[in-house]
């Protein structure tokens, strides 16, 4: 059974409603000594109440997509079963050397594909599940990649796309991209609308090595993460994909946010623009990340988006960055000014603050299409 989807919800909803029938049927049907009769009651409510605490937490992450699968809820592989090469990347238009994709065996992004049929390419573009292999750093993360219609149309046959990577906050499931946050429905509307061109949107978590938070780091002995999103990810879908190998956007919410910054400002030779959606710009360390910099200042300093702006000569980028009034946490409101403050030429940014916004899907949800327009005006032709 799925840890996404109301197959799970049901089973814990007619559970947590089972021991609660039960619990009021035997209660005073129980029998033997006192410590017995205490002991198979204190049972009856335990059982109770875990079932309603599990029904709870199941539905809070079925709303908020943190973890997709059990395996990442376990912290086990994501992606089972042999990769071998994405033979749908071909018949889209692109050209195949080595294994830069693979096929998606991730449970969490089963039926992916549905969003549009065959017939529909055309005019609503497609979504399609693949895994990206890193012929750098070694990682390997299952993404979700929308081509646009235009992708498909005979006009449009030899042009090559602006890309943008979009990435999920922490922990964060690559699903919820497309249906929490919904970004292909979202682009393909202001591509209608003419507000932004065609562009093709590949979608991942940052993590790459879960259950770790590695805030997309090149961890000294451990994962690559920055390498892979910053250098892996680029060239294996410019390889057999329509895209741009640079000119690339990075956008994302959170620690996706935070994480679209950092590639905009160390690869810029690859990433001209980035959208930040109440991410942060600083280096952060709790429980979930641990030491991502082998104990040294110097590469904490080089993955801290404030001290690159303080101390590094600004690249010829832009960013566009938005934060709620209601988030007032380190990583929030304050967090934002100080670094906006610090931006100078040649990079550029463009500040949103969203009045009485927090930090949930609402307020990114709300910005996503300004973001996603910046990014179209910003991008490489």
């Amino acid at each position: 059974m799925p840890l996404l989807g109301w197959p799970l919800l049901v089973t814990l909803g007619l559970a947590t409603v089972a021991c609660t029938l039960l619990t009021l049927l035997l209660w005073s049907r129980v029998r033997g000594p006192q410590p017995a009769r205490v002991g198979q009651r204190v049972g009856l409510v335990v059982a109770g109440q875990l079932a309603a605490v599990l029904f709870v937490a199941a539905a809070l992450n079925d709303y908020g997509y943190f973890y997709g699968s059990w395996s990442e809820l376990f912290g086990t592989t994501a992606v089972s079963g042999t990769a071998v090469v994405h033979a749908a990347a071909a018949r889209v238009g692109g050209r195949h050397g080595g294994t830069p994709l693979a096929a998606s065996f991730d449970p969490s992004l089963a039926g992916i594909d549905s969003w549009s049929t065959p017939s529909q390419w055309a005019t609503r573009g497609r979504v399609e599940a693949m895994t990206v292999v890193g012929a750098h750093s070694g990682l390997s993360e299952a993404a979700v990649v929308y081509l646009p219609p235009q992708y498909f149309q005979k006009a449009y046959s030899a042009k090559r796309f602006p890309a943008v990577e979009v990435m999920t906050g922490y922990p964060g499931a690559t699903r919820a991209l497309v249906s929490r946050m919904q970004y292909p429905d979202v682009l393909l509307s202001q591509i209608e609308a003419h507000l932004a061109r065609p562009m093709v949107l590949v979608m991942l978590r940052p993590t790459a090595a879960p259950p770790r938070d590695t805030e997309c780091t090149d961890v000294p002995g451990g994962p690559q993460v920055l390498t892979f999103l910053g250098e892996d990810v680029p060239r294996a879908i410019s390889r057999v994909l329509r895209v741009t190998p640079v000119g690339w956007g990075a956008m994302g919410d959170s620690t996706g946010g935070y994480c679209a910054t950092k590639l905009i400002l160390t690869h810029s030779s690859v990433f001209t623009a980035g959208a930040s959606l109440s991410g942060y710009y600083h280096t952060l360390k709790d429980g979930t990340t641990g030491d991502l910099w082998g104990g040294s200042s110097v590469l904490r300093n080089l993955n801290d988006p404030e001290w690159l702006l303080r101390h590094q000569p600004a690249p010829p980028v832009s960013l566009f960055a938005t934060i709620g009034s209601g988030e007032v946490s380190g990583t929030g409101l304050r967090d934002t000014r100080r670094f906006v403050a610090l931006v100078h030429a040649p990079m550029s940014v463009t500040t949103v603050v969203i009045p009485g916004g927090g930090h949930n899907f609402r307020a990114w949800a709300t910005m996503m299409p300004r973001a996603l327009d910046f990014l179209s005006a910003h991008l490489g032709a």
